[in-house]
């Protein structure tokens, strides 16, 4: 079944969204118009499953700008 590929994918890459934007980028390249989409995924998540190389880190994001205090002044 699909869910226990994605189960034992998730083992190796933790974050969800780097796992599925992985799977989808692979899925991209590696279909062949002659299989069925479904099986070039699950190909992909067995493939990443079993896998010894690491998938690349999620970049570092900077913190947000600090926002100045707003002052509020009394109407004259």
């Amino acid at each position: 079944m699909r869910s226990d590929l994605v189960y034992s994918a998730v083992l190796r890459v933790e974050n969800r969204f780097l796992l599925a934007s992985t799977a989808m980028v692979a899925v991209r390249r590696l279909h062949v118009d002659a299989t069925r989409t479904e099986d070039t995924i699950n190909r992909v998540l067995t493939e990443v499953a079993d896998s010894t190389a690491g998938i690349g880190k999620l970049p570092d994001v900077p913190p947000p700008p600090v926002i100045a205090e707003l002052i509020i002044a009394p109407a004259a």
